[in-house]
């Protein structure tokens, strides 16, 4: 195992229940712990060692130890989506949660509720992108963490209040990050020529987001034609619809790689 961590899914029973053979397999290759006796996955010492190397190694430990707010803290400060394989209890701690979502946002999605409505905690994920969508309602509404969210990913705008997706500063703040958040805008920003021209800049596809007036308007045309890469065979499609008036859903699809529409959870077995 000190050669390979792998060696240890072929190794004998008793192999797997020596401490130090499963130690210097688990700091080579965390998730090793899976091949682990029951004895050892319930080793604090050995499931340490294991989570430091990867923190979805905490799937493997047992239930006790996940329950153990020093296991727990040392995974989720590796991998914040480890949190989804703690206790109840700690994932409604908040100095774990924290941990957490400073490593990664969308572990918000697996903090307990009485956390989930700590504005602190809302924030440091938000600052990590992403996890917007996993925040209340309340926290959707609120402007400041609306405009963090957005600041680290646009596309984040479509889960922001109606009344905030009317709301130019932070309407511009998205489109500023990516352009074609402009989407999700109201219907008087898609229409604002400010605005508009902002998206475009970052992203010349984002004309395919505005008013019917803009995508007339033969300046925005052009000044969408000059950013779109004409290298690039999905943007030259979207230039050559520009040029012939048809901005299709089809062309439109084929030209923008959406950032950020859905944000599926990462398995932390990838990690």
């Amino acid at each position: 195992v000190r050669q390979d961590a792998r060696a240890l899914r072929t190794a004998s029973k008793a192999l797997r229940a020596d401490s130090d053979v499963v130690l210097a397999a688990v700091r080579q290759q965390g998730y090793m712990l899976h091949y682990a006796s029951e004895e050892l996955q319930a080793d604090k010492t050995v499931v340490l060692e294991a989570v430091k190397n990867r923190g979805g190694a905490l799937q493997f430990a047992s239930e006790e130890l996940r329950g153990d707010a020093d296991v727990v803290l040392e995974a989720v400060t590796h991998t914040g989506l480890a949190l989804q394989y703690a206790s109840a209890e700690l994932r409604a701690n908040k100095q774990i949660a924290l941990e957490a979502v400073r490593a990664d946002g969308l572990a918000l999605r697996f903090v307990g509720a009485e956390v989930n409505g700590d504005r602190e905690v809302v924030l440091a994920a938000v600052k990590q992108g992403g996890a917007l969508q996993f925040a209340s309602e309340d926290f959707r509404a609120d402007e400041a963490i609306v405009l963090e969210a957005v600041k680290q990913q646009g596309m984040a705008l479509q889960f922001a209040s109606e009344a905030l997706r009317a709301k130019k500063e932070v309407v511009l703040a998205a489109v500023g990050q990516y352009g074609p958040a402009l989407q999700f805008a109201s219907d008087e920003c898609q229409a604002d020529r400010e605005l508009a021209l902002v998206a475009v800049k970052q992203n010349g596809c984002s004309l395919a987001f505005t008013s019917s007036t803009l995508k007339a308007d033969q300046d925005m045309m052009l000044l969408a034609a000059r950013c779109l890469h004409n290298d690039d065979q999905r943007h030259g499609k979207f230039a050559k619809g520009l040029v012939a008036g048809d901005i299709s859903e089809e062309v439109i699809a084929s030209s923008i790689a959406i950032q950020g529409e859905e944000v599926p959870i990462v398995s932390v077995d990838s990690i």
